[in-house]
């Protein structure tokens, strides 16, 4: 007997709050139910948290369901209030843009063919002749004040001050969800956990305005294991764009996933079966130095957003860096994204070997540099250095112009000869 998507979801622990989940199930169990997950244009990409929210989507189109991407050409210009303080407004032209790129990195994981084919809309397209007269009768009047006063960001922004614009911004994305129920007889909105006062104002203002019962589902907000944000390193958001966050370094990230949270992970962001993942987690808490259990979450989930290649390249490097592949296959696209982010540094072609271990970061001055050589801890190309005044030029680079230095088993970087 194939599993009820709702139980799936129970059993990922992909479910944070929601409406009455018996009447979710009841809807959903009737036949394709239409259902959308909004996105706004606040940058020019997506980042993992919102993968999360893209997958989940997927999972109920797989069991049949009929999702609507909602990309937020109208709510992107307003933001929605977050407690650090007041958004800057970005200009429309670059809004606009950034709805485009967005929609194109978010369509790939949905299917557009079929009964059930996946459809993306615009909230700009219903909002933009909407005059104020208008919306303040039909929409405003669905919300009282208190209530809106009482959200956690609003209540935390009261003192520092919040603008009439983020202030509104909740009473726009509710109208998406009545647009929705009326054009497509939508019936269920998913997001993030910290979307659930703009997805239950929505579920309200179906009702008040049509005395339509419809479903609000957020999933959890991915943690670490000390409760704090998921999905930031040092330089910033882990995003979806190669561009922006490479595919090595998008892998990278997962390898590094905490032991405490690595199943978790692969329950949220794969498609393995929750019973392999067990086994997975079985295997992992006997033997968590071999790291397997990352290295699947990390292959997993690269292929999903950067496809096999890309994953198999990030993997390719992520063992010849440390001794353990043939560096000499890696495309110069993965080594270059590799080494920038191990810090390498630049020099000159000729630069001596201890002077671009200094230039690399792996050593802080030329006497540990000739000291690591001297002991036998230096590698050049994965080879072990023997004379710490070695000139490195083009004959002994990757690609024309790139080293990889590595200090013992476990520091690797490089330079790159200009």
């Amino acid at each position: 007997m194939t599993q009820h998507v709702l139980d799936d979801l129970v059993a990922r622990g992909l479910i944070g709050q929601s409406t009455d989940l018996d009447a979710l199930r009841a809807d959903l169990s009737e036949g394709s139910l239409t259902y959308y997950t909004g996105f706004d244009p606040t940058a020019p990409s997506l980042h993992i948290g919102h993968l999360l929210q893209l997958l989940t989507m997927r999972r109920l189109q797989l069991a049949g369901h009929r999702p609507l991407l909602l990309v937020g050409g109208a709510t992107g210009l307003i933001g929605d209030p977050k407690q650090s303080g007041e958004r800057s407004m970005n200009t429309k032209d670059t809004v606009a843009g950034w709805v485009e790129s967005i929609a194109n990195q978010a369509s790939p994981f949905l299917d557009v063919e079929g009964p059930n084919g996946a459809q993306l809309v615009n909230n700009l397209d219903w909002t933009r002749d909407v005059n104020v007269i208008d919306f303040l009768r039909d929409i405003g009047k669905h919300f009282p004040v208190n209530r809106m006063l009482a959200r956690d960001v609003v209540a935390s922004r009261l003192e520092s001050g919040i603008s009439y614009t983020e202030f509104s911004y909740v009473l726009l994305q509710s109208m998406d969800y009545l647009e929705l129920s009326r054009r497509y007889d939508c019936r269920l909105q998913m997001g993030g956990g910290d979307q659930w006062g703009n997805v239950s104002a929505g579920v309200e203002l179906v009702r008040r305005a049509d005395g339509r019962r419809v479903n609000g589902l957020v999933t959890p907000l991915i943690t670490k294991a000390d409760g704090t944000k998921f999905g930031k390193t040092e330089g910033g958001a882990v995003w979806l764009d190669a561009t922006l966050t490479s595919p090595y370094a998008f892998y990278q990230f997962w390898i590094q996933a905490e032991d405490a949270k690595v199943a978790e992970y692969l329950r949220l962001l794969t498609f393995l079966d929750v019973d392999e993942i067990a086994a997975i987690e079985a295997e992992h808490q006997t033997k968590p130095g071999l790291r397997a259990a990352q290295r699947r979450l990390a292959r997993e989930v690269t292929t999903l957003v950067h496809g096999h290649a890309e994953a198999d390249a990030a993997e390719l490097a992520s063992s010849a860096l440390f001794g353990r592949g043939e560096l000499r296959e890696l495309p110069e696209t993965t080594l270059a994204a590799a080494l920038t982010e191990a810090g390498a540094g630049e020099v000159p072609k000729g630069t001596s070997l201890v002077d671009a271990l200094v230039a690399s970061g792996l050593v802080d001055s030329k006497s540990a540099g000739r000291r690591a050589v001297v002991e036998g801890g230096a590698y050049v190309n994965n080879e072990r250095a023997e004379d710490p005044e070695l000139a490195l030029d083009a004959t002994a680079a990757l690609h024309g112009r790139w080293v990889v230095l590595r200090k013992g088993k476990r520091s690797v970087s490089g330079v790159q000869l200009v």
